[in-house]
């Protein structure tokens, strides 16, 4: 993974049928952001985490569905299959390397994070020493949420200051808040439907140790960082 941090912001076009498509399902919607860097990464496997990508989908000011894609490499958007993207509104990317490394111990931010709390049950290692690692539930509830946040802000390097919580994601499409939803194919050809539950935190940190928030930053925060969870976006003003 490279030291540059990129964020991209589209606009899908909601009459072409492949980003409905996408919009509608998240693991489509992670193999389509993908193209955007062909022949930069290796074939191990790991290519999300190679580009270090993390996106999030949610509504803009005036209604309109609204894609932030955050990575490691520069994307090339120009990939994405013709008529993806609203004719009229061009994609925008800057380079935030900068700025996120004017953040120092004890600096105060304005965050915005959609993430899938969970918690693993059925974890156990076997008589032949492999560790089954069980499953993952979702967590309901705003107190165990909160919690949930808090312990990943002391595995992150931050501190909540302020922080409020919403389980919803929305289907920016007709306003109805929306599991995250995707179609898992299985190597015999089959498939089965997966579903994501996503809560957004909103609030205020403080930053306690810039090295492990940093990482944080970049590998984000949670699991379902390839179906549109994780991303911490942030602002000054805490």
């Amino acid at each position: 993974m490279s030291d540059q941090i990129y964020l991209s912001r589209l606009v899908p076009n909601i009459r072409s049928r492949e980003a409905s498509q996408d919009l509608a399902d998240c693991m489509a919607m992670h193999r389509t952001l993908m193209r955007a860097f062909p022949d930069r990464l290796s074939s191990t496997g790991a290519a999300r985490c190679e580009a270090g990508i993390l996106y999030r989908t949610e509504a803009a000011a005036d209604g309109a569905i609204v894609l932030l894609v955050q990575s490691a490499l520069p994307p090339d958007w120009a990939h994405l299959p013709p008529s993806w993207l609203h004719p009229d509104a061009e994609p925008q990317v800057k380079e935030i390397t900068e700025a996120l490394g004017r953040v120092n111990a004890g600096s105060l931010l304005r965050f915005k994070l959609v993430a899938n709390p969970t918690r693993k049950i059925g974890t156990k290692t076997g008589a032949d020493g492999r560790k089954n690692n069980g499953k993952r539930v979702e967590l309901g509830g705003e107190q165990e949420w909160l919690a949930w946040l808090e312990r990943k802000a002391g595995q992150s390097g931050f501190r909540l200051k302020a922080v409020r919580a919403a389980s919803h994601v929305p289907d920016v499409r007709s306003g109805r808040d929306l599991r995250a939803t995707g179609c898992k194919r299985g190597p015999d050809g089959s498939s089965s439907r997966l579903t994501f539950y996503g809560v957004v935190f909103e609030g205020r940190l403080e930053v306690v140790d810039v090295a492990l928030f940093q990482a944080s930053l970049r590998a984000g925060i949670g699991p379902g960082k390839s179906y549109g969870y994780g991303l911490l976006s942030l602002a000054p003003g805490g």
